[in-house]
């Protein structure tokens, strides 16, 4: 038989890398924060349905490798074998903001280190206030903020270069009132969230996952979402830009990637399983409940990545607009 002959029986005899054989094996779903946190709580959520979405071989493990808001384990998965098997839950934080707002930059680029698999969901930030903030209504409480002097209107965040610093200090620049607030960070989004409670702090900006459950209890007083319409799960609060900050757009999202070169095939197979698996009513209500809305539009790894892209240069603005930058 001719060599050609053969090479083409070997082909059709021999799955395609990535269609059939993939995944024989647990994939890792790495994410940069600690259990119990809000990436964490998404991670869990997706690899509980992204498995079974992959097959009868499909199994996924979250792992936790938390420090930096994402940035060190965002340096470890750009060293990863690029063979599926090793992804992460990435979100605004180490992917859009902070490479823009460390000093020198981070050791990996967001859009060209990685490739880019599926958008999850967004998520707003919702402005919280202590028991006794004096202010009830959301635009009562923008102008005791934009009036009151800075010594007594100290907010909290979930740390010094997270995403709720940022949106706290946009809050400041917005108002237009020709200064700061103090600024306390926190270790987590959950003790921001019980200073606030216990009116350690006056007010700050809180990952809505993070805050939920204390906003429902009433323990903290839900002011205003930060996205450009209300949210679903919380119809009652309404947004900043309501509110008279017009225009005021933030939001938490979060995206599967993978390490740059992973085979296309791989990578189609995965975004095909995530996209299934956000079709499911149970997974999306549970998305919903904790305070992310499921992602819905195009999503294909080439919208993924022109997500991340326009939101790299979103969140480059904001940095610029904050003036607030983070050493190494």
């Amino acid at each position: 038989m001719h060599r050609r002959s053969l090479l083409a029986l070997t082909a059709l005899a021999t799955p395609a890398f990535g269609q059939t054989s993939y995944p024989d094996r647990a994939i890792t779903m790495a994410t940069g924060f600690a259990p119990g946190g809000s990436t964490d709580i998404a991670a869990r959520l997706l690899s509980d349905r992204l498995g079974p979405a992959l097959g009868p071989s499909g199994r996924v493990v979250v792992e936790n490798r938390a420090g930096a808001s994402g940035v060190i384990a965002s340096e470890w998965l750009k060293r990863q074998t690029p063979d599926g098997y090793t992804l992460m839950l990435v979100e605004s934080s180490s992917h859009a903001l902070i490479p823009h707002a460390l000093r020198g930059g981070t050791r990996y680029d967001p859009i060209g280190d990685f490739a880019h698999v599926a958008v999850v969901a967004t998520g707003p930030l919702v402005l919280i206030a202590a028991p006794d903030f004096p202010a009830r209504s959301a635009a009562e409480v923008v102008e005791r903020l934009r009036a009151g002097p800075h010594d007594t209107l100290p907010y909290s965040s979930s740390g010094v270069g997270s995403l709720p610093h940022f949106a706290g200090e946009m809050v400041a620049v917005s108002l237009d009132r020709g200064g700061r607030f103090s600024h306390v960070p926190y270790r987590s989004g959950g003790l921001m969230v019980e200073s606030i409670a216990r009116n350690e702090t006056q007010w700050g900006v809180a990952v809505l996952a993070s805050a939920a459950a204390q906003v429902r209890d009433n323990r903290v007083r839900g002011i205003a979402v930060t996205g450009t319409e209300r949210f679903s799960a919380f119809p009652e609060l309404p947004t900043l830009a309501e509110s008279g900050l017009p225009g005021f757009d933030l939001a938490n999202w979060f995206a599967v990637i993978a390490p740059k070169d992973t085979p296309a095939p791989v990578i189609a197979r995965l975004n095909a399983a995530i996209n299934e698996a956000l079709t499911q009513p149970q997974l999306r209500e549970r998305l919903t409940i904790a305070g992310y809305a499921p992602w819905s539009t195009g999503n294909t790894p080439a919208d993924a990545r022109a997500f991340f892209v326009r939101e790299s240069e979103k969140y480059r603005q904001v940095v610029e607009r904050t003036g607030v930058r983070l050493e190494q």
